[in-house]
C-alpha cells in the first residue's frame, strides 16, 4: 500500500484535533468523569476507529481493512494490561481523582510520540533484516508465557529515570491543583503531576515493547501500524474510568492475552521461515511447508479469544463472589 504524504498529514491532523478536543472539552476543567461521560466518549473513539477502518477497507481494499482491524483490536486488548499498571501508578502517587484525566491524557500523548518513533525503527529493522521476525516471534512467545504465569500481588516501583528526575529537579511536597510548575520563595519547582505523567508515559512505552512486535505479526504496513496504535491509545483515558471497577472481574484476561500473543508469535515465526535467509536454517532457503495464517482468520481468532475470555472471566468472578459470601 502506497500512502501519499497528504494522507499522512490528514490522519495526523485528525489525531491532533481529537487530542485538542479531549483537552479543551474534558481535561482542562479538573473533574471526576461520570460513568455515562466515560462510556459516551469511549464509544465515540471506538466509532472513529471503526469509521477509519471502514474507509481504509473501501479505499485500499479488504486485506488492508482486515489488517487494521486485527491490529486495532490486538492493541486495544493489550492496552488493558496498561490500565492495570495505570491503576497502580495512580494509587502509588496518590493522584487526586479529579487530576487523573490530565495525567492520563499527557501520558498518552508522550506514549504516542515515542511509539511512533519505535514503529519506524522497527519497520527499518524488519525491512533490512528479515531475521528480526524470528526475534519478535520468540519474544512474543516468551511474553505469552510470562502473561500466563500466576502473578502475586503487584506493586508499582519507580524506575531509574523517575528517580533521576526527582534528583535533578526540585519537586513540591504535594500537588498544587493540576499545575505542572509552581514557585516557592521565588524558586521554580515541578509538581508531582510531572513525575506521574512521566511514569505513565514510560509504563506505556514498556508495554509497547510487547505490542509493537505483536502488530508487526499482523501487518508490515507502517501506516496501518501507526494508525492502529494511535486509535487504540486515543480512547485509553476514557476506558480507564469506564472499566476501572471492572478490571478485577477480568480474572482470566492474562490467559486470553497469552493466547493472542502465542497466535501472533507463531505467525511471526512462520513468516520468518517463509522469508528465511539464515544459513543454519534449511541452508539459508525459505521454508514454505507450513502455511501462513491469513489475516481474516487471525482477526476471527483474536475476536473469539477476547469474547471467550471476557465471558469466562465474568462467570468465574460471579462464582468466586458467590463462594465468598457462603
Amino acid at each position: 500500500m502506497d500512502v501519499p504524504l497528504w494522507a499522512w498529514g490528514v490522519t495526523a491532523a485528525v489525531v491532533v484535533i481529537l487530542l485538542v478536543v479531549d483537552f479543551l472539552g474534558h481535561v482542562r476543567r479538573p473533574h471526576e468523569p461520570t460513568l455515562r461521560e466515560s462510556a459516551t466518549w469511549s464509544g465515540a473513539y471506538v466509532g472513529v476507529a471503526l469509521a477509519f477502518g471502514t474507509l481504509l477497507w473501501f479505499v485500499a481494499g479488504a486485506t488492508y481493512g482486515q489488517e487494521f482491524f486485527a491490529g486495532y483490536i490486538t492493541e486495544k486488548s493489550l492496552s488493558l494490561d496498561n490500565l492495570f499498571v495505570f491503576v497502580l501508578i495512580m494509587a502509588s502517587f496518590k493522584v487526586p481523582r479529579v487530576n487523573q484525566q490530565k495525567v492520563l491524557l499527557f501520558g498518552i500523548i508522550a506514549a504516542l510520540i515515542l511509539r511512533t518513533l519505535f514503529i519506524f525503527l522497527g519497520a527499518a529493522l524488519v525491512t533490512r533484516f528479515s531475521f528480526v521476525f524470528y526475534i519478535f516471534g520468540i519474544f512474543l512467545l516468551w511474553t505469552a508465557y510470562t502473561q500466563a504465569k500466576p502473578k502475586g500481588q503487584e506493586e508499582y516501583h519507580e524506575n531509574a529515570a523517575i528517580r533521576l528526575t526527582r534528583k535533578l529537579f526540585p519537586v513540591t511536597p504535594s500537588y498544587v491543583g493540576d499545575k505542572f510548575f509552581h514557585r516557592i520563595d521565588g524558586s521554580l519547582y515541578i509538581t508531582p503531576m510531572v513525575i506521574v505523567i512521566a511514569a505513565v508515559g514510560m509504563a506505556d512505552l514498556m508495554f509497547a515493547v510487547d505490542s509493537i512486535p505483536a502488530i508487526f505479526g499482523l501487518t508490515d504496513h507502517v501506516f496501518i501500524i501507526v494508525t492502529a496504535n494511535a486509535f487504540s491509545l486515543l480512547g485509553l483515558r476514557q476506558l480507564f474510568f469506564l472499566i476501572d471497577g471492572l478490571l478485577e472481574k477480568l480474572i482470566y484476561l492474562s490467559y486470553g492475552l497469552a493466547a493472542i500473543l502465542i497466535l501472533i508469535g507463531s505467525k511471526l515465526i512462520i513468516h520468518a521461515l517463509h522469508t528465511n535467509t539464515l544459513g543454519f536454517i534449511n541452508q539459508g532457503n525459505a521454508v514454505t511447508t507450513i502455511p501462513e495464517i491469513p489475516t481474516n482468520i487471525s482477526l476471527l481468532i483474536i475476536v473469539g479469544i477476547l469474547a471467550l475470555t471476557t465471558l469466562a472471566s465474568l462467570i468465574g468472578a460471579r462464582r468466586a463472589k458467590g463462594k465468598s459470601k457462603t
